[in-house]
């Protein structure tokens, strides 16, 4: 799909955002100091996101970059393995592309190490280079925090939304990592910036606070929807997710609060990123608030029992399966 590309052709998800190579260790509970073995794979929370949506049927695509080396061309071959559109990943020369290494420690420690030096190519998105028609004509259209952490990225995903015109399903994954910003107060302010070009947040308690400065969750989805969201999903970790969505009539919104599904975690890395495409995916099918959140629930538990995160991803059939187990379980 190239420029000027009708709506009949238009990709169902569309996302723009950090890629790379994760690096994980194949033994768990025991530091990078004395793991002796790893294996690599695709990674990067707009990519996995795709990767998440293209296991659900929908046809998908991202806007990254990487390093025009072996790694970048790594990302490219395994992409096309898992049928997301790459015609917009595209080389930077100059940068390598990212690494990303983690340490396993179940079933909620999982420190992260970037290796984005000296700069990540994924932040060098320039604006000018962009297909607008794509991005208008895209189903769900999803941009990420850290997206907004430098320039030129910032004023890309920006001018995306803007030319996006809150079309469709847009979506701002809050997605916070304090290494890749000075300061809370600095992604707020960008935060701040894009929400009222979207319809549709979703973050968790700590990225809810850096978005708006609250934590509660009902609170977040009120100051969310203040800020232009019609839908805020706010997820609260072992207390489950809350949905609130405005109501297009006059009056209260319309909210969920749905369990999480009890897993065996191994590795919680990628359990948001299923969320998040099982998300795009339930949006597009028009499901309800309550049946969208046990799916995508369903979604994240199982990549939290699995050691990938784009490789992990689970197709349908896998979701409806857990879904039917928890529900006869309840």
């Amino acid at each position: 799909m190239g420029p000027g590309a009708g709506r009949e052709h238009a990709l169902d998800v569309l996302t723009m955002g950090r890629i790379g190579v994760d690096v994980y260790p194949l033994q768990t509970g025991v530091s990078l100091r004395e793991v002796q073995t790893f294996a690599k794979y695709l990674g990067g929370s707009a990519t996995n996101v795709a990767v998440a949506a293209a296991r659900h049927g929908r046809r998908s695509a991202v806007i990254s970059r990487t390093g025009q080396d072996p790694f970048g061309e790594f990302i490219h071959d395994a992409l096309r393995g898992f049928g997301v559109d790459d015609r917009y990943v595209t080389p930077v020369p100059h940068l390598p592309t990212p690494v990303t290494f983690c340490e396993i420690f179940p079933p909620d420690d999982f420190p992260l190490y970037f290796y984005r030096f000296p700069k990540a190519p994924d932040l060098e998105i320039h604006a000018d280079e962009l297909d607008m028609d794509a991005v208008r004509a895209a189903g769900v259209f999803w941009v990420t925090g850290t997206g907004l952490s430098q320039e030129p990225s910032r004023d890309a995903t920006l001018r995306a939304l803007q030319a996006r015109g809150k079309r469709g399903i847009t979506v701002l994954d809050l997605d916070y990592r304090p290494m890749f910003w000075e300061s809370r107060e600095a992604a707020r302010a960008a935060m701040q910036e894009a929400l009222p070009h979207v319809t549709v947040a979703v973050g968790n308690l700590d990225e809810c606070e850096t978005a708006v400065g609250v934590r509660e969750p009902y609170v977040a989805a009120a100051a969310l929807h203040a800020a232009g969201v019609q839908l805020a999903v706010v997820k609260q970790g072992p207390a489950g997710v809350l949905a609130s969505e405005l109501s297009a009539h006059p009056g209260p919104s319309a909210q969920v609060e749905v369990p999480p599904v009890p897993v065996e975690v191994v590795n919680g890395l990628g359990a948001g990123d299923a969320f998040g495409g099982a998300l795009c995916h339930t949006l597009l099918s028009g499901w309800d608030l309550e049946r969208a959140m046990r799916f995508c629930n369903a979604a994240g538990a199982i990549v939290a029992g699995r050691l990938a995160c784009a490789e992990a991803m689970p197709t349908t059939d896998e979701v409806d399966a857990v879904v039917q187990e928890a529900v006869g379980a309840s």
